[in-house]
């Protein structure tokens, strides 16, 4: 259902100090990642499971091969394609949608080519100024064991190599997808949760003759706000030991490139049909009480904030090619992204292909 356009009214007092406690809890518990929490598929699961329907689809690229899972449409069409993105906590076997979710399965039956990139874990899927390093210490100089800031000065992807997964997705993996399975590179769709959902429209904004819809789920969509890249860092540092300055140098033009409240124009004079989703940060029937769902409703109430930034910009530039969902209830979890592809799915139909 399409959300009406949301209108900016004189704060009350209440409702400042609501959004100041939103803010304080979003912020405390992503600096407190470092300690094990994670940022990305917290919570209930939906439905974890491998389909044995998607098949392997290898490509090359700067990065060396890369794994994709493809799920064909059960028409058969070649013609009606979406890309779905993971989050930070990315996985080298499988793509998280496909792990926990049956998201896969359902857009396959409703006629559309699924594409789960595998991998990219803290990447935000994109090209990277250099290899993740600190402190100009090369990558596997230190344990690969424990978490977070244990593995700073581990190996892993885009640590012995520069990360370049924008340039994976918009040229490689898009030509090999028309080349060797016929799909159409142009007018396809893109969507993701959290870092993920970022990334989608980063991709729709530099890329629009591939992509005509873009969703973002729980995307934190207002990067350059006070405080964000060091919750950022913080994040990364906890999801694989990354650093957030090889990605993009601080406030620099690859930074604000990156950022879909400074983007938005681009958004908007594209003609992108844009899907931007948040919960509440309340925790539904589902969210059994434990300081995961704690954790979940923290994170998701900064992406709220994010959210609801990036709305205010759009409505400040009279942007008309938006639907908006903002569920009564919703952590940063696995099962409410699944419900919110179900909500999206008959207008990502209407708009790819």
């Amino acid at each position: 259902m399409r959300s009406p356009r949301w209108k900016r009214r004189p704060d009350s007092s209440a409702a400042q100090a609501s959004r100041l406690r939103k803010w304080a809890v979003g912020v405390t518990v992503a600096l407190l990642m470092p300690l094990g929490i994670t940022i990305a598929g917290i919570g209930a699961t939906a439905s974890a499971a491998f389909d044995p329907a998607a098949f392997d689809f290898w490509v090359d690229s700067g990065m060396g091969p890369i794994k994709t899972r493809v799920l064909r449409a059960a028409d058969g069409n070649t013609n009606r394609v979406v890309y779905v993105l993971d989050g930070m906590r990315a996985r080298e076997d499988l793509n998280g949608w496909e792990i926990e979710t049956n998201i896969a399965e359902m857009l396959a039956s409703n006629n559309i080519n699924v594409v789960m990139p595998v991998g990219g874990q803290s990447s935000w899927y994109a090209d990277w100024n250099a290899p993740s390093e600190f402190f100009g210490v090369p990558a596997g100089a230190g344990s690969s064991s424990g978490s977070g800031a244990m593995n700073v000065l581990s190996g892993g992807p885009g640590k012995s190599y520069r990360y370049q997964w924008e340039s994976f997705l918009a040229d490689n993996l898009r030509g090999a997808l028309r080349d060797r399975l016929g799909f159409n590179p142009n007018r396809n769709g893109v969507f993701g949760l959290s870092t993920g959902g970022s990334a989608a429209l980063t991709l729709a904004a530099y890329h629009p003759d591939q992509f005509s819809f873009a969703g973002s789920f729980s995307g934190y969509l207002n990067n350059s706000a006070p405080g964000m890249r060091e919750v950022i860092r913080a994040g990364m540092i906890d999801a694989g030991g990354y650093n957030v300055d090889s990605m993009a140098p601080p406030w620099g033009p690859q930074w604000l490139r990156m950022d879909p409240f400074v983007f938005a124009p681009r958004l908007i004079g594209n003609g992108t049909r844009l899907w931007i989703a948040a919960g509440s940060g309340r925790p539904g029937a589902t969210d059994a009480p434990s300081f995961n769902t704690l954790t979940g409703m923290g994170l998701e109430s900064l992406a709220l904030i994010n959210t609801r930034a990036f709305q205010v910009r759009m409505a400040a530039l009279g942007a008309s090619n938006v639907v908006y969902s903002f569920p009564e209830f919703g952590i940063h979890a696995w099962n409410n992204w699944q419900d919110e592809v179900y909500r999206m799915t008959p207008d990502l139909s209407a708009n790819i292909g």
